[in-house]
């Protein structure tokens, strides 16, 4: 596949047609490696179904013993009894030790789905998460492995007993009178005929839609959680319940269309194989053939006993069917992750000479018939700050995007080092460029952890030094532990004091490229003139390249790069560029009214730094 084909597959993030195979394979693979266990499941299942059916073999030959002509043999019936009593111990004990070890199966398999789930989810292009809501991926790794527990637990018994016990009470019952014998098979045929009806396309799209309104809901709840706080600043509590309602309210009609479509069905097959059913059927077989003299009265105590043997699992298998096919529903969106191709990594890995970043006619777009960057040529030369600017949606966050590569450019190249991005190992990239978020995730983790992400090996003299880089250090000490202070349990930090932690994480990674997405947009002026310093210093033998919206931030920038419409309308040093005139001037002019008018409204005067 070719880099542009391959770019695109990645960015859309849809499953190839012939994707599938492959999810299917890791499905497969992670199942294989239990496939001993499933097999002792399914042997002792088997052992435990037929030995169940003694009981009811040892009623019926008791019956016709006690039924029969001439004298009674007290030795046979004790003989009889002690089988049955025998089998029903063996079932006991079997089926409880397939129980057991499917259940533990089950665990087993769900931690190596989770363990693989996070390994891919670690592999795909970070772009793709754009692409997903928290919910969907929230819904994916817990309620849809957790969803295969019925296919992994009791399927496979289930299953054995719904195949197993009938072929043995058939062969039992053909040898008693087969025509009686076909007879007590109309209500598993009536059944049966019934199953297709589950599965047309429109049964189909209704689960699909089932599935789909469970992830609307997922994702209205988080939504609303996540930003509750805003939500209730700006009066949107109405808006957000709104939300969630209508969610709820499109789940409840296709929830109910479903159970509608499916109800007259699934009361069919219950009817069915209902035992008062069944008996009706065998007593009104069985009383013609008696009365015809076809077959003897003692006869008709096997079918009335074992006939119920032929739908009783059957009927159970259908009480499960729903979970068997949430199951596997469950199973296709897992394969879709699987399905989803990684970013490739190169044959023959090649290592930068350097860091010298170099953007050559990069087009790049999200979608095949709509590029986002327009033939971007760029240099950023080792021991600058290049800062970019522009207004919203002028692709200022794509373009930083593609030097970490959480993108691959559809046409163009993007290198480092004299080396194109996907010649270089993932692991040597991400030892060489770090990326500071806007928005910030931390771990449940401490604090020196947190810090200590990149480096995981670090002493604690180098995290203190980077968190006092990034102007962090004292606030640390004012927390309960200190540097071992978890966060999310002891302490919950500001959107500025988080952020502020990530860039002492980048800090400390301590990479030749340095990419800051507004990286000091929660921080307060005199941190944000700390963290200045801070890369002023770092960005002698560094790379930085810096998205900006407020603009004196980049005052101290060697190069500011004003993007319009997903193409470079203006490059240069900050004051050449504002005595130019043009649209990095107009920003700055916007800017500094803007500030105005928030002094103004403060009673006081507030100016911008000025761009050297």
């Amino acid at each position: 596949m070719t880099s542009t084909g391959l770019a695109e597959a990645e960015v859309r993030s849809a499953p190839l047609p012939d994707a599938g195979s492959a999810a299917g394979h890791s499905v497969a693979r992670l199942l294989r490696r239990h496939l001993w266990s499933f097999a002792a499941v399914v042997v002792l299942q088997v052992i435990g179904a037929v030995a169940g059916l003694a009981p009811l073999l040892a009623v019926v030959e008791l019956g016709r013993t006690l039924l029969a002509p001439g004298p009674l043999a007290e030795g046979n019936v004790w003989h009889v009894v002690i089988l049955g009593a025998a089998g029903l111990f063996v079932r006991l004990l079997f089926t409880t030790a397939s129980s057991g070890i499917g259940h533990l199966v089950d665990n087993q398999v769900q931690l190596s789905f989770r363990r693989a789930l996070a390994a891919r989810l670690g592999r795909v292009p970070i772009g793709w998460f754009s692409q997903r809501r928290t919910g969907e991926l929230t819904k994916l790794v817990g309620e849809d492995v957790s969803a295969v527990h019925p296919f992994i637990a009791h399927t496979p018994g289930e299953l054995v007993s719904a195949f197993v016990v009938p072929l043995v009470s058939l062969a039992y019952l053909v040898t008693v009178d087969w025509r009686l014998t076909l007879i007590t098979l109309i209500p598993v045929i009536l059944a049966m005929a019934l199953v297709p009806l589950m599965m047309t396309p429109a049964r189909q799209r209704e689960e699909k839609e089932f599935d789909r309104g469970m992830g609307r809901i997922a994702n209205s709840v988080v939504e609303f959680v996540q930003g509750i706080a805003v939500i209730k600043a700006f009066g949107g509590s109405g808006r957000a319940h709104r939300k969630f309602s209508t969610a709820v309210e499109d789940f409840v009609s296709t929830f109910f269309k479903w159970v509608i479509g499916l109800s007259p069905i699934a009361a069919g097959m219950a009817l069915a194989l209902s035992p008062p059913f069944v008996l009706l059927v065998v007593l009104i077989g069985g009383a013609a053939l008696i009365i015809r003299g076809d077959m003897p009265p003692a006869d008709l105590l096997p079918f009335l006993l074992l006939g119920l043997g032929l739908t009783a699992p059957l009927a159970a298998l259908g009480h499960g069917f729903d979970d068997m096919r949430a199951a596997a529903r469950a199973l296709g969106r897992i394969r879709e992750v699987f399905s989803v191709e990684s970013l490739p990594e190169p044959a023959r890995p090649v290592t930068p000479k350097g860091h010298r970043v170099e953007l050559r006619d990069v087009r790049f777009g999200y979608e095949n018939d709509h590029e986002v960057l327009h033939g971007i040529d760029l240099v950023l030369e080792p021991g600058t700050v290049t800062a970019v600017v522009g207004p919203s949606g002028s692709g200022k966050s794509t373009l930083v995007q593609l030097l970490p590569r959480f993108f691959d450019p559809t046409h163009g190249s993007v290198t480092l080092g004299g080396v194109d991005l996907r010649e270089i190992a993932s692991e040597e990239l991400y030892r060489r460029v770090s990326f500071v978020f806007q928005e910030v995730r931390l771990l449940r983790a401490s604090v020196a952890d947190n810090i200590a992400l990149a480096v995981p090996r670090a002493g604690l003299d180098d995290v203190v030094r980077a968190a006092r880089l990034a102007n962090i250090h004292d606030r640390i000490l004012e927390l309960p532990r200190g540097y071992e202070t978890v966060i999310g349990e002891d302490v919950k930090l500001s959107g500025g004091e988080a952020q502020r932690i990530s860039i002492a994480r980048a800090l400390l990674a301590d990479t030749p490229v340095l990419v800051l997405d507004e990286a000091t947009a929660f921080v307060d002026p005199q941190t944000e003139q700390a963290v200045r310093q801070a890369l002023a210093t770092l960005s002698a033998d560094r790379t930085i390249l810096v998205i900006a919206h407020r603009l004196e931030t980049i005052a101290d920038a060697d190069t500011v790069v004003v993007l319009e419409n997903g193409s470079i309308a203006e490059r240069g040093r900050p004051a050449d560029l504002l005595a130019r005139g043009g649209k990095f001037a107009a920003f700055w002019q916007a800017h500094q009214s803007a500030l105005a008018g928030e002094s103004e409204n403060r009673g006081g005067v507030l100016r911008g730094d000025e761009p050297r």
